[in-house]
């Protein structure tokens, strides 16, 4: 990544399972820290990841301390909170955050996290500009939630069509 720093690079730090299993131990976190958010055009991790990550338990304080740590922008999703809408606030060094609020379907999903970094990615590849990108992703990854299918009798899976 350091050889090319015109590449637009998104960072999915996942932490834990969708079971809650822990997949990341101090020294993973650590190394993400140093090496992998110092080079990331876009972070996104979801409420809990960020709180882990900044190590610091008010939402609002975890986007700043991921910035002051290199991102060039966090996009905080808001799925693992406790809302009636998920709200994912995109975070820049320079200017407000914004908010984008998308109706919280039924179910549990498994994929959602890596659908929004891995559209958030394409969109950047095709040289949207970040908040654009941002707003692009999320609403791909939204309707590939909406038209999720279940396999059996775990999580929905998203409808990536």
């Amino acid at each position: 990544l350091a050889a090319h720093p015109d590449v637009p690079v998104v960072v999915d730090p996942v932490l834990t399972s969708a079971r809650g299993d822990a997949l990341a131990d101090d020294n993973l976190v650590a190394a993400l820290r140093a090496d992998l958010l110092p080079r990331a055009t876009v972070a996104t991790p979801n409420s809990v990841e960020a709180r882990r990550l900044a190590g610091r338990e008010a939402l609002e304080d975890c986007a700043p301390a991921l910035l002051d740590m290199g991102c060039r922008h966090v996009l905080v999703t808001g799925t693992h909170e406790d809302t009636f809408e998920v709200v994912n606030t995109l975070y820049a060094r320079d200017g407000a955050p914004t908010a984008e609020r998308w109706p919280r379907l039924p179910g549990s999903y498994h994929g959602s996290g890596c659908t929004l970094a891995s559209a958030l990615a394409a969109a950047l590849a095709r040289g949207l500009d970040v908040a654009a990108a941002s707003h692009d992703a999320q609403a791909y990854t939204w309707k590939a939630l909406k038209d999720g299918f279940r396999p059996g009798l775990g999580q929905f899976l998203p409808g990536r069509a």
